[in-house]
C-alpha cells in the first residue's frame, strides 16, 4: 500500500513521501501501519472488531437454527416411531457437519476459557460415545458461545481472580533469569507508589500471565489480540475507576508492557507457527543482494567523508541492529528512535540546515542496506503485535516506526525505476555481472549534494585500489615464478659442475713424527742446565 503512495521520482529527489501518506487511511490523525493494512491502531481494532461481531452474530443465528431443527426432529421422532432412526440419523449428520464447520472455526479464531475447553472436550467424548442429540442441544452450543466471545477475565470474580492468580504456572514454576528477575523486582516497587491501584494491576498482570501460559496454542494473531484488550483494558481502569492521571498512566502503561513482554518475548517473539523467519531470511538475502546500490542513487544527502557525519551514520547503523538484542517492544522502538535522531544530526551536519522528511526516507533506507539488521521483519512484526498501541499512533516513536516500515516495502518493492536505472543495468547489477560505474566530476549538476560526489570520489579510489590489487597479485604470481625459475637453475647449474669435477676423496695420511725427529744435529746440543748448589 506504502508503495503504491510513494512517488518515485527521476529529479534529485529520489524518493519522496507525502506525511498524510504516513497516517491513517480512515482520517483519524493517528499514524497507520502496513501490518494494519493502513490503518492505526484504534481503527484497526474497530475494523476487526466489526468483522468479529458479525461472525458472532451468524454463529447465533446457527445456534438458534440448530435449536430449531432439533426441536422439530425430536417432535418428528415422537410422532413418527417408526421413521425415527433414519429422521435422527440424517439430523444428527447434518448438525454435527454444520456444528464442526461453523462452531470449531468460531473457537479457532476467539479466545476460549478453561471451562469452555472442558466443555468442549465433554461435548467430544459424548459424541463419541454415540449419546442422544438432546444431551448436546443448543443451549449448551450457547454456553460455548458466551463463554468464548467474552475475555477470561471479565468472566472471573475477585475471588477467582486472586485464586487464578495464586494457581502456579509453568513459567512461574521454571526458573526466571536474571533479567526477568530484575524487571520483576523493578514491577513491584513502581507499584508501590500507587497503593490500591498498584495491587489490582500486579493481580490483573498475574492474572493474564496465567491466561497466555494456557493458550499457547492460539495463533500469534489471537494471542496479539489478547494483550492488546489486555493493555486497553487496564488503561481504562486506570483512568475511570482509579482516576490515575493521564501522564502516570503512560508510565504505568510502560512499566505492563516491560513486565509482561519480558516475560512472554520467548513465546510470542518469531514464533513457529508464522512465517516470520522465512521472511526475515527473504530480507537478509534482497538486501545482500542490493550491496551495489549507491547514496547517488537513492540521493542521500549524507556526506560520510566529514568525520561526525561518519561517527553518525556507524552509531545509526549499531542502533539499528541493536533493536534484535532488546525484548521489550517499547525499548526496540528506542533503538529506532536512536538510529532516526543520528540520521537527522547527520543529515543537518552535512547540509548546515535542518533535514526535512525528504532527506531523511532516503538515508534511512540506505542504513538498512548498509546494515542489513538482523532479523527485520521479525521485530517489526513483534513490535506491531505486542506494543502498547498508543506509542505507535502518535509520537516520535510513531513517525520513526512508521517510516522504518516504508523503508523496508521500499526495499522489499525495489526496481530499476526506483533507482532511476534501466531494467538491463538493474539485472546485470543484481547478478552480479557488473558494478556501478562512477560518475565523472566535471559531469555534476550544480545542485548535486556533496554526499553524492565524495561518493563518486570513493568509488573511483576504490576502483583505482583495485587496479592496484590486481597488479600486485600479477606481480607477485610472476616473482613467484621468476623465483621457481631461478632455484632451478642455480641447482642445475650445481649438478652440472658435480659431474664435471667429480669429487676425489684421497686415503688419510700417516701422522707426523715427533717435531724433533728430523733433526740429526740434535745429539750435538749442550746438555740441559744442572741446578747448582753454592756453600755460604
Amino acid at each position: 500500500m506504502y508503495m503504491k503512495k510513494m512517488n518515485l521520482k527521476s529529479e534529485r529527489r529520489g524518493i519522496h513521501v507525502d506525511q498524510s501518506e504516513l497516517l491513517c487511511k480512515k482520517g483519524c490523525g493517528y499514524y497507520g501501519n502496513p501490518a494494519w493494512q493502513g490503518f492505526c491502531s484504534k481503527c484497526w481494532r474497530e475494523e476487526y472488531h466489526k468483522a468479529r461481531q458479525k461472525q458472532i452474530q451468524e454463529d447465533w443465528e446457527l445456534a438458534e437454527r440448530l435449536q430449531r431443527e432439533e426441536e422439530e426432529a425430536y417432535a418428528s421422532s415422537q410422532s413418527t416411531q417408526g421413521a425415527q432412526s433414519l429422521t435422527f440419523s440424517k439430523f444428527e449428520e447434518k448438525k454435527t457437519n454444520e456444528k464442526t464447520r461453523k462452531v470449531t472455526t468460531v473457537k479457532k479464531f476467539f479466545t476460549a476459557s478453561s471451562r469452555a475447553g472442558a466443555k468442549k472436550a465433554a461435548q467430544e467424548k459424548i459424541v463419541k460415545q454415540g449419546q442422544p442429540g438432546r444431551e448436546r442441544n443448543a443451549d449448551n452450543i450457547l454456553r460455548d458461545l458466551k463463554e468464548i466471545f467474552t475475555p477470561s477475565w471479565e468472566l472471573a470474580s475477585p475471588s477467582e481472580e486472586i485464586q487464578e492468580a495464586k494457581a502456579p504456572s509453568p513459567s512461574i514454576n521454571r526458573q526466571a533469569s536474571i533479567e526477568t528477575d530484575r524487571v520483576s523486582k523493578e514491577f513491584i516497587e513502581f507499584l508501590k507508589t500507587y497503593h490500591k491501584p498498584g495491587q489490582d494491576i500486579y493481580k490483573q498482570c498475574k492474572l493474564f500471565l496465567d491466561t497466555m501460559n494456557h493458550k499457547r496454542d492460539l495463533s500469534i494473531e489471537e494471542q496479539s489480540e489478547c494483550a492488546q484488550d489486555f493493555y486497553q483494558n487496564v488503561a481504562d481502569k486506570l483512568q475511570t475507576r482509579w482516576k490515575v492521571p493521564p501522564e502516570k498512566v503512560e508510565k504505568a502503561m510502560d512499566q505492563i508492557e516491560k513486565y509482561i513482554m519480558t516475560r512472554q518475548y520467548k513465546y510470542v517473539f518469531c514464533p513457529e507457527t508464522t512465517d516470520d523467519e522465512k521472511k526475515d531470511l527473504a530480507v537478509q538475502k534482497r538486501i545482500r543482494a542490493l550491496h551495489w546500490v549507491t547514496p547517488q542513487m537513492l540521493c542521500v544527502p549524507v556526506n560520510e567523508e566529514i568525520p561526525e557525519v561518519s561517527d553518525m551514520v556507524v552509531k545509526a547503523i549499531t542502533d539499528i541492529i541493536e533493536m534484535d538484542s532488546k525484548r521489550v517492544p517499547r525499548d526496540k522502538l528506542a533503538c529506532i528512535t536512536k538510529c532516526s535522531k543520528h540520521i537527522f544530526n547527520a543529515i543537518k551536519i552535512t547540509k548546515n540546515e535542518p533535514a526535512s522528511a525528504d532527506d531523511f526516507l532516503p538515508t534511512l533506507i540506505y542504513i538498512v542496506l548498509k546494515g542489513n539488521p538482523p532479523r527485520l521483519q521479525s521485530n517489526i512484526q513483534y513490535i506491531t503485535r505486542f506494543c502498547n498501541p498508543s506509542r505507535l499512533m502518535t509520537g516520535e516513536d510513531g513517525y520513526y516506526f512508521t517510516n522504518l516500515c516504508c523503508a523496508v516495502a521500499f526495499i522489499e518493492k525495489l526496481d530499476a525505476q526506483s533507482l532511476n536505472l534501466s531494467q538491463e543495468d538493474f539485472d546485470r547489477f543484481m547478478t552480479g555481472q557488473t558494478s556501478p560505474k562512477k560518475q565523472e566530476s566535471d559531469s555534476f549538476s550544480p545542485d548535486v549534494c556533496l554526499g553524492v560526489k565524495q561518493m563518486c570520489k570513493s568509488l573511483d579510489l576504490l576502483s583505482q585500489l583495485n587496479e592496484r590489487q590486481e597488479r600486485i597479485v600479477s606481480e607477485a604470481k610472476k616473482l613467484e615464478k621468476d623465483l621457481i625459475d631461478w632455484t632451478d637453475g642455480i641447482t642445475k647449474e650445481v649438478e652440472d659442475i658435480v659431474e664435471k669435477y667429480p669429487l676425489e676423496i684421497k686415503p688419510k695420511s700417516q701422522a707426523l713424527a715427533a717435531i724433533d725427529s728430523e733433526n740429526v744435529e740434535n745429539d750435538k746440543l749442550p746438555p740441559p742446565l744442572q741446578p747448582q748448589v753454592y756453600a755460604g
